[in-house]
């Protein structure tokens, strides 16, 4: 079994916990260790040195920091090109917070489900008081605007113990994303080429309170949700959009109209013109859909439609309970509606066959 599977270990700036890592690995029989030495400066040699000769690595070196994403297409590059007799990876933080037992569970799994995307998953959820806040509030809010945002269902987006086939490398060496984002459009790709993704229940493990990660909170998850960004743009801006009109034709309609009558009719003619607007920019540059228009139009029609009629009636049923502005009331209804019409978008309306 480890004659076809290969272990890599991106590192930056190593310290003798890599070492630990390898000496554990190699005496447990794995043949195939990949370290990339990811732009470390001189000082750093003597552990990649003692990698390749010691424990008989293969050391792939960056001349600067390329990131975590390209230091793994590099290896899964270079296992694709020259180790056909490699079957699976597993992809392992050199930090020392992987347990061996955790690296072999996630190594099987990657064999027996080719098809599958393993993530040796830990519990953020539990009561354990040895995770450092920022890891637990910073996981904990990916795995929800996952959930929420793309529908994806996970206990630890973050992890960097990985299992994956030969087949899924190559699979993931187009994946966009050359830093710590990429092991979140992994994800996201995984979605949405239909590729499954398993959990691996694994030890959760933080030494010296994850002081050594190379991880910044701030930098690294703007550059993670910077992959949402553009879906909230192009909504934000039909919903401004949407909102400016509703309110421009509920002022002029109310001279005319009762007020419940003023208020269904501005919703429509809101919408439709932003649903335009939106359908434009969610087609061609969010979700990037290049089948033919019609069919895509007609389902966002529909999608359309049902929300709209629930935005129009529940704004007008809620202004006659309450009493308070028609604007307010429709601003709260339509981001609780979007939450919902995103996955709609996304799963059905604009999915790629």
């Amino acid at each position: 079994m480890l004659a076809h599977v290969a272990v890599i270990i991106p590192s930056l700036e190593p310290d003798e916990k890599l070492l630990s890592l390898l000496k554990e690995l190699t005496v447990y029989g794995f043949e195939h260790i990949f370290v990339i030495n990811d732009g470390s400066g001189r000082q750093y040699q003597p552990y990649f040195e003692a990698a390749q000769q010691q424990y008989h690595c293969r050391v792939i070196t960056h001349s600067v920091n390329l990131g975590k994403g390209r230091a793994l297409k590099t290896a899964f590059n270079c296992i694709l090109t020259e180790y056909p007799e490699i079957e699976a990876a597993v992809t392992v933080d050199s930090d020392g917070q992987h347990r061996l037992n955790d690296i072999v569970t996630v190594a099987q799994s990657a064999l027996s489900s080719p098809d599958s995307l393993i993530m040796g998953c830990r519990d953020f959820f539990s009561k354990n008081r040895t995770i450092p806040a920022r890891s637990r509030f910073g996981n904990i809010m990916t795995c929800y605007a996952l959930k929420i945002l793309c529908g994806i269902k996970l206990s630890d987006t973050q992890t960097g113990l990985r299992g994956l086939s030969r087949p899924l490398m190559k699979t993931f060496m187009t994946t966009k994303g050359e830093r710590f984002e990429y092991e979140m459009n992994m994800i996201l790709d995984a979605k949405e080429k239909g590729i499954s993704i398993k959990e691996v229940p694994i030890e959760t493990v933080y030494i010296e309170e994850n002081q050594t990660s190379h991880f910044n909170p701030l930098k690294d998850s703007i550059r993670i949700y910077a992959v949402f960004s553009k879906f909230i743009a192009a909504s934000v801006s039909s919903f401004i959009i949407d909102i400016v009109l509703f309110t421009l034709f509920n002022i002029i309609l109310t001279h005319w109209l009762q007020p419940a009558v003023s208020i269904v009719i501005s919703s429509y003619s809101a919408r439709i013109l932003s649903a335009l607007f939106n359908y434009i920019i969610n087609k061609n540059k969010v979700f990037k859909n290049k089948a033919a228009g019609f069919g895509t139009l007609v389902k966002y029609a529909v999608l359309c439609v049902a929300q709209v009629t629930i935005s129009a009636f529940a704004t007008k049923w809620l202004f006659q309970l309450l009493h308070v502005s028609a604007t307010v009331i429709k601003i709260v209804v339509d981001i609780l509606l979007f939450l919902v019409s995103f996955q709609i978008q996304r799963g059905w309306v604009f999915k790629k066959s």
